[in-house]
């Protein structure tokens, strides 16, 4: 019986043609890139490249702009990714609510729902050790749906892009 409904991995990559790749290679790696700039160094006129940009904003090829903030320089120098286990029981509403709730957190920069081991990822930064051990006892093991954590320091962190939210 036939389903109008999509199906799973239904979804299909806009398809970018080689003008359209190059702009997202170039803002990927200058997001503050002129429209003038961006038009020159593709060689086409600005207004092609204005309406190019347009056409990838509206087809969620490209979701934003964002500024990259070194978290030492507002006293948050410590980061570190914590892995997080939800207890079994109730686990719809404990996941909703737990995202709900630590993406609002101060201290949290990402936030990931993964499957596997662990439930969540959460990459925080703070501005020492002590910041640190709070965050984990008030935030994640005083929490009734968390079964564990698993901390883990971040030596040094380098991204390549910034990944689209999956909402």
């Amino acid at each position: 019986m036939p389903s109008d409904a999509p199906q799973p991995n239904a979804l299909r990559a806009p398809a970018l043609d080689a003008i359209d790749a190059q702009i997202v290679g170039l803002l990927v790696a200058d997001g503050r890139m002129t429209n003038a700039e961006l038009a020159a160094t593709l060689g086409v006129a600005p207004s092609t490249a204005h309406a190019r940009l347009r056409s990838l904003l509206d087809r969620g090829v490209i979701t934003g702009f964002h500024a990259s903030v070194d978290e030492r320089m507002l006293g948050s120098g410590l980061q570190a990714v914590i892995g997080v286990t939800l207890r079994p029981s109730g686990r719809r509403e404990s996941i909703v609510e737990f995202a709900d709730r630590v993406r609002g957190l101060p201290q949290v920069i990402q936030v990931f729902f993964l499957g596997g081991e662990d439930d969540f990822l959460l990459h925080i930064a703070v501005a020492d050790s002590s910041q640190m051990r709070e965050f984990v006892l008030e935030h994640l093991s005083a929490q009734s749906s968390v079964a564990s954590t698993r901390t883990s320091i971040v030596f040094d962190y380098h991204r390549n892009s910034v990944a689209a939210s999956f909402e």
